[in-house]
């Protein structure tokens, strides 16, 4: 069987870059609008194309067509008949939302209250969870679990603001709900005020800052204090189950989630805000060490441990002088390069189909084992077997 070329859908929010994705895929930038993330799967909220025997179908319709086909036995049992992942490039040029997602068995019960009572908020859009890792392709921030209660009560405290002793106090004691609770839910006439104070009194091009220019006034400002400040370089991964709290800040990655769009918001952002249910999904617990190492599977294959069933993320580098690297993953299957010239399979016309940075391709679980060959990295999402 073959692999068919994928074509992705840019999203562009505003928050995205002008220049990560369009410099990724070799296109002019700055772009005319923001690039916030290229979505490459079947999610029916922008579902990719792919150019199959009769034309450009798109991979939701193409999958429905021929679920069996398509994901194979064990992902239909397991999933239904529909890709359990979603891949995409986030490009980060502003920070994100500060946002958590429900696990699956919470997402299945909101979702069906949601539906069954037309007067409930529209928090959710599916009954599925949405853990996700990402691995970074360039320098890369951002804010991912909570850190020591202590340490953050040292650095607010240490801003001498007087009207933020109730979230010390709460921090020192160890309860990082009532913290979060308490700045959330600041009366939001004494909000301004409150975040001038702590940024008069934070570094001048620090954290509290640069999300304060993004977002005057937003509470989120100051939970932000409460997180892990992550740093990856290219290559390093983080790692998001549910009910982890987190923002992206800037920089590119390569971003592998379950197949929904769930997004449950706490601040940093223009968009509908939701602190009583996003209360409820939150794990108060401390993360100390936020980055996902990869571990080598075979020579020049890595990839990223996570323990959910729904995907596996896969790196492969070619250097040009090894044998065509035979990837190990079965099922269905999005290849993405992100450096090179890398050789992924034929099409149904039986030309190669080559991919350079930031192209996809797209194998069934019936077009068997896929070999890679050339220069550069590719990146394959799939199933765990």
């Amino acid at each position: 069987m073959s692999v068919l070329p994928l074509t992705g859908v840019v999203r562009p929010y505003a928050w995205g870059s002008r220049t990560l994705i369009a410099e990724l895929q070799g296109r002019p930038a700055p772009t005319e609008q923001p690039e916030a993330e290229l979505w490459l799967g079947a999610h029916p909220g922008d579902p990719a194309t792919v150019t199959a025997k009769d034309g450009p179908v798109s991979l939701d319709a193409l999958i429905t067509d021929d679920p069996k086909g398509q994901l194979g036995e064990a992902v239909l049992e397991a999933f239904g008949p529909r890709l359990p992942f979603l891949l995409k490039v986030l490009a980060a040029g502003a920070p994100l939302s500060l946002q958590a997602h429900p696990d699956l068995e919470y997402a299945k019960q909101a979702y069906a209250r949601q539906e069954a009572d037309p007067s409930l908020p529209k928090n959710y859009t599916d009954a599925n969870h949405k853990p996700e890792m990402l691995v970074a392709l360039t320098p890369f921030e951002a804010l991912c679990g909570f850190r020591a209660p202590g340490v953050a009560a040292d650095e607010i405290e240490a801003f001498g603001v007087a009207s933020l002793a109730p979230v010390v106090a709460a921090l020192r004691g160890g309860d990082l709900r009532a913290a979060v609770q308490t700045l959330l839910t600041w009366p939001a006439g004494d909000r301004d005020a409150l975040i001038t104070a702590v940024v008069a009194a934070a570094p001048a091009e620090g954290l509290v800052a640069d999300l304060a220019a993004h977002y005057p006034g937003d509470p989120g400002v100051l939970v932000a204090l409460l997180l892990n400040h992550v740093r990856l370089a290219p290559g390093e991964a983080i790692w998001m189950p549910a009910g982890n709290l987190h923002a992206y800040l800037k920089g590119a990655g390569v971003e592998l989630m379950a197949a929904s769009d769930n997004v449950l918001r706490g601040g940093l952002t223009p968009k509908r805000v939701d602190v009583d249910e996003l209360l409820k999904v939150l794990r108060f617990e401390v993360l100390d060490d936020p980055i996902l190492r990869s571990e080598q599977v075979a020579p020049g294959v890595s990839t990223w441990a996570v323990p959910i069933p729904d995907f596996r993320l896969l790196r492969v580098e070619l250097d040009g002088t090894r044998p065509p690297v035979e990837v190990p993953a079965t099922g269905p299957r999005i290849i993405l390069a992100t450096a090179g010239d890398v050789f992924v399979g034929e099409s149904v016309d039986g030309t190669p189909v080559e991919l350079t940075p930031g192209t996809a391709a797209y194998a069934s679980a019936d077009a068997g084992a896929i070999k890679v060959a050339g220069t550069g990295a590719v990146f394959v999402a799939a199933v765990p077997a």
